[in-house]
């Protein structure tokens, strides 16, 4: 089964015991205030490789929206320096080719923590998780009141 978890506090990640093996990609939505203003930053890692034109690219994205230009150094640099990777542009996104791939949720957590710090917003985190049974999320502690449907997905 599929199932896609959404809203988590680092908090809460911290505290989950999932096997990294089944978590298919992830997202750290970091959102400044006013929450009116739409002022955030998304970093993910999907496991398969994040599309840019015709390839899939293995390692850390982030995207932004509404962020001065004159930012971008800053958040690139906390993720390389923290990941590493090779630093690709399209768009509003930026890829860190080949940093190093994170799973775990202590890593995630970690990783919500600090760009909260660093980047002065408040994370939220996303999880989908492919190959699992209910039995295994919840003896992961996944919490069943941030389950979000997958449309189309057999679950």
């Amino acid at each position: 089964m599929r199932a896609r978890y959404w809203k988590l506090t680092p908090g809460e990640m911290a505290k989950l015991a999932y096997n990294p093996d089944r978590l298919l990609n992830w997202d750290v939505k970091l959102v400044r205030e006013p929450e009116e203003s739409a002022i955030f930053i998304g970093i993910f890692m999907y496991r398969n490789g994040t599309p840019l034109g015709y390839e899939a690219v293995k390692g850390v994205v982030y995207y932004y929206n509404r962020i001065d230009r004159d930012e971008l150094p800053k958040i690139t640099g906390f993720l390389k320096g923290r990941l590493g990777g090779n630093v690709r542009e399209k768009g509003d996104r930026v890829f860190l080719e080949n940093s190093d791939e994170i799973y775990s949720a202590g890593d995630i957590a970690s990783l919500a923590r600090e760009a909260e710090t660093k980047l002065n917003a408040k994370a939220t985190i996303t999880l989908e998780f492919a190959g699992v049974t209910e039995e295994e999320l919840k003896e992961a502690g996944m919490p069943e009141a941030k389950l979000l449907p997958i449309p189309g997905a057999s679950n």
